[in-house]
């Protein structure tokens, strides 16, 4: 038999590998051909270079004539022809490339295909019927459930599922050639997806209902998923051309409610993160990083457990040490079994966990055994004398090439690489708790820290599957330095008569996974105030008669030192800014106790209470913390507004879908952001967090210029860049 073979550069080549799309028409008068040719007995369609379809490319998004419905018609085409036509998916199948597979009458997977609709992942809904299609060949709850979260299923889920006819672990192609040979001739009907019912469920309405209910609050304000089910219901509730008007008329709806716009942004931001730049011209395009074979850890609290975690799933082979056997006995337990959750989360995928075999991961409470390790991730608490001490350690102890990390969440790395006696080897990786869960990984380098070494800690950051953002050094580096202030006015808020409920409930309803005072709790009081004690803002070095709302001439709240003082540092003691239901417990409720204690400090230091509405808590909150951002570019701390974006939106719980703080001030309006910290300023004159960045004044006063082109503006480059 003959068969009209369409591979996929006769397709559009919007669905080509993610190339933009030039013309559908090649596409369509290769299916009309086949279907018009009486020797040609069946059509296979098929993709290149191993890759069935990765979608569309983004960009085309920003176009509405340049979207995914252009893909529909041709879709359709393919479901009508005449012929069997059958889709040989490799590689990946996702988006558009997903909706063209659902459009033909047949598909057979490779055994490691994976398929998916992430559209929503980027503001949007899949755009070619696919909302319309996937409900109907598996049923609604699988359909939600990929299209609401983006996902990409693997080839046996795919046909568990039922959405692929078979897979197969050897050529794809000749696969679907062998299947269109079996069903030449067999009724097509029942095969077209559009004339297809959806499956019933007994309970649908009410399923709907919750399924919407769920991805509402899983989603804090973003659009995409909320519409995706809408989409769907569409399917369940109206004919196959309405449920695809409805489709278009949401697709529209998103391309121009300005989400789709952050996301994708968001989306680019990431990529060009890995661009990094450094003092003296070195920059990603010419540092080549070191092979790391084998890695150290020191210190086993939370976060040595939580990076020793993620370079075992690297297959990235660990020496975890401590600095007694107590210390060592307690950390292997608490590794075991994060790695054991963790091997249980991967049963069944390609991947198996190695950490019982002790070439894979050893402890030890001896510093010699890191006398041949590539690189060492120094993880002990905050306290630059003990980092000093380690340092110094290591520069006599480690081979001369190795490269000796701090995990430090503000300290100097100039200071730390002072005690050793290699410099350009040191550099600040700044992981985030859990740090085998949470993505971002801050890239912080010295004045000494050599291109290789910058190139060597982002090659790790890849390796570990996270995202690394190159930094310059000063105290908190760029998130921590951006919270100081965010946090500070939270603080100010519940002086001036606000209660932590309100200001987290504000931040919340924004989008942030977490307000200011429950992260404060879960991540433990006392982590602060022992910083601040450090520092001599309070604590036995305070200088005595120092006023206790002031320090060095700026406004300071001791209340988080007060309630630290009482011994209440959040959910491990079981009272904090809130109260829980035991110490170690999860469940935060506001606490009577403290609202008492606000109100006798606002007596005692003769306060006035008021009241204080949403609009301001956001705005104080959110504009200090991006005048902070401003200060931050300006000194050439880091390479631009990405940057900032992309440290916020991965570790800081940022709202994806508002596009990062810097991207969000773009969209409010720069103007709105400076008068506003006018306002805030003049009426707390003594809070330098809230007075206008000079870097902000100077893009208003060029007439607020688009994001991309703000760091142009700046009159001189910091040597930092």
């Amino acid at each position: 038999m003959f068969h009209a073979q369409i591979p996929f550069d006769r397709i559009p080549h919007q669905f080509k590998s993610g190339l933009l799309c030039r013309s559908s028409q090649s596409e369509k008068d290769g299916l009309k051909k086949a279907d018009a040719d009486p020797s040609v007995k069946a059509v296979m369609i098929c993709g290149e270079n191993g890759k069935f379809s990765a979608g569309a490319d983004i960009r085309g998004f920003s176009s509405p004539k340049r979207h995914g419905v252009a893909l529909s018609p041709i879709v359709s085409l393919i479901e009508s022809s005449e012929k069997p036509v059958v889709a040989a998916i490799e590689g990946v199948a996702l988006g558009g490339g997903l909706e063209v597979a659902l459009g033909c009458h047949y598909r057979v997977a490779h055994a490691k295909a994976r398929m998916g609709l992430p559209e929503v992942t980027i503001g949007l809904l899949p755009g070619a019927e696919g909302t319309q299609r996937l409900p109907r060949l598996i049923g609604v709850p699988a359909a939600l459930d990929m299209i609401t979260t983006g996902k990409h299923i693997p080839a046996t889920e795919a046909l568990k599922l039922g959405l692929v006819d078979e897979i197969v672990e050897e050529n794809t192609i000749e696969a679907a050639i062998r299947l269109a040979n079996k069903v030449i001739g067999q009724p097509l009907e029942p095969r077209r997806l559009s004339l297809k019912p959806v499956p019933k469920l007994p309970n649908m309405e009410a399923f709907l209902r919750e399924a919407l209910v769920k991805v509402k609050r899983q989603a804090r304000g973003c659009l995409a998923p909320e519409l995706c089910v809408q989409a769907v219901r569409a399917a369940t509730e109206r004919p196959f051309a309405e449920g695809v008007r409805r489709e278009r008329e949401l697709f529209g709806l998103l391309l121009s409610s300005g989400q789709a716009q952050a996301l994708q942004y968001a989306f680019f931001a990431e990529r060009a993160v890995r661009r990094w730049a450094a003092p003296g011209g070195a920059s990603w395009s010419s540092a080549a990083p070191q092979p790391v074979r084998k890695a150290a850890v020191i210190g086993l609290g939370t976060m040595g457990r939580g990076i020793v975690t993620s370079l075992v799933k690297a297959n990235i082979p660990v020496v975890a040490l401590e600095q007694d056997l107590e210390y060592l006995n307690k950390g292997r337990k608490a590794v075991m079994l994060l790695l054991e959750r963790e091997a249980m989360k991967m049963e069944g995928g390609a991947q198996t966990l190695d950490f019982h075999n002790p070439a894979r991961l050893q402890f030890t409470v001896d510093f010699d055994l890191l006398c041949d390790v590539d690189l060492v991730i120094e993880a002990v608490f905050e306290n630059m004398a003990l980092k000093k001490e380690i340092f110094h350690k290591l520069s006599k102890i480690c081979k001369p090439g190795a490269l000796l990390c701090t995990n430090t969440s503000a300290l100097n790395i100039d200071e730390i690489a002072s005690a050793t006696n290699r410099p350009q080897q040191v550099i600040g990786t700044h992981f985030f708790s859990p740090a085998h869960v949470m993505r971002l990984l801050e890239i912080i380098y010295g004045r000494h820290t050599s291109p290789t070494a910058i190139a060597t800690a982002m090659q790790l950051a890849k390796a570990l599957k996270k995202v690394g953002v190159v930094v310059g050094n000063c105290f908190g580096f760029v998130g921590n330095r951006m919270m100081f202030p965010y946090v500070q006015q939270a603080v100010f808020l519940l002086e001036e008569g606000s209660r932590p409920e309100a200001v987290d409930q504000v931040l919340e309803d924004f989008g942030f996974k977490i307000g200011p005072f429950r992260m404060s709790d879960l991540a433990g009081l006392d982590v602060g105030w022992r910083s601040r004690k450090e520092q001599g803002l309070t604590g036995p070095s305070l200088a005595a008669g120092t006023p206790a709302r002031q320090r060095h001439g700026q406004r300071y709240s001791p209340l988080p030192d007060l309630l630290c003082e009482q011994g209440r540092f959040g959910q491990k003691t079981g009272k904090g800014w809130y109260q829980y239901e035991r110490a170690g417990g999860r469940t935060a409720t506001p606490d009577p106790w403290l609202h008492d204690f606000l109100s006798q400090y606002r007596d005692t230091h003769g306060i006035q209470s008021r009241f204080i509405d949403q609009e301001e808590i956001l705005e104080r909150c959110l504009f200090s913390l991006i005048n902070e951002g401003f200060a931050i570019l300006a000194e050439g701390i880091a390479s631009g507004p990405e940057h900032l974006d992309v440290i916020y939106i991965n570790g800081y719980g940022w709202p994806k879908h508002r596009g990062g703080p810097m991207f969000y001030a773009s969209t409010v309006g720069l103007p709105r952001v400076l008068a506003k910290l006018q306002k805030y300023s003049e009426a707390h004159p003594d809070v330098p967090g809230l007075r206008p960045n000079a870097f902000l004044k100077k893009l208003v006063a060029v007439r607020s210029p688009p994001l991309k082109e703000w760091m142009s503006y700046l009159s001189h480059q910091s040597p930092k860049l």
